[in-house]
């Protein structure tokens, strides 16, 4: 399995407000198939780093508009579907209505690409339908916006809580294998490793 990231920039907008973003998309596959993960600002930048290749999957971590506001381009471009849990149905609709359709992502659901599995978790916190894709072969984790280097997504925003994120990281993720990269949502990547110790850390940060 391959792992390739590409950065695109643009605007994070909620609650009122607009951020400047660069945000990581993540191709995972070979050289005949892959998944995107998080199609971010620009459709025409992924489908050129795609290439001829076959999309079999447009996935998304979470709903946020910067993290799904180039797959509906992206899905109509290479025919592929877009896979979303359904707790952040709300995020989905600021940005494309409640007629745009995806497919509901589910906690433990595995997704195949390359002939490697990806194990969906359900991490809400920074978001409600927040999920983050294991790969137990490749020792890789994408975490999206629910762990970054240094610590939990933030969740000062609307449908976001910092105890759940908490829960999320303690339950869900920080037992992973130390030796597990995290590719982020944004910024460089990182391992459980460097991460777990400090979790007593964030929540005296967080409260």
């Amino acid at each position: 399995m391959i792992i390739e990231n590409l950065v695109t920039s643009g605007t994070f907008s909620l609650d009122g407000g607009d951020w400047a973003v660069d945000n990581n998309v993540w191709l995972i596959g070979d050289g005949d198939e892959v998944i995107v993960i998080d199609a971010a600002h620009d459709a025409a930048a992924i489908a050129e780093a795609i290439g001829d290749r076959r999309v079999s999957a447009i996935v998304c971590t979470h709903a946020h508009n910067d993290h799904i506001n180039a797959a509906a381009e992206l899905a109509r471009g290479t025919g592929a579907p877009i896979l979303l849990h359904p707790a952040d149905q709300p995020l989905w609709d600021m940005v494309y209505g409640p007629d745009a359709i995806y497919k509901p992502l589910a906690d433990g659901q595995r997704i195949t690409v390359a002939g490697s599995e990806l194990h969906v978790i359900h991490t809400p916190g920074h978001a409600p339908g927040a999920v983050c894709l294991h790969a137990p072969e490749s020792k890789a984790l994408f975490s999206g916006d629910t762990l970054f280097q240094g610590g939990p997504g933030a969740t000062g925003r609307s449908f976001s809580s910092f105890d759940t994120i908490i829960d999320s990281l303690r339950h869900r993720i920080l037992s992973l294998p130390e030796d597990t990269v995290v590719n982020t949502g944004h910024g460089e990547s990182t391992t459980i490793g460097a991460e777990a110790p400090h979790l007593d850390e964030w929540i005296r940060r967080g409260h």
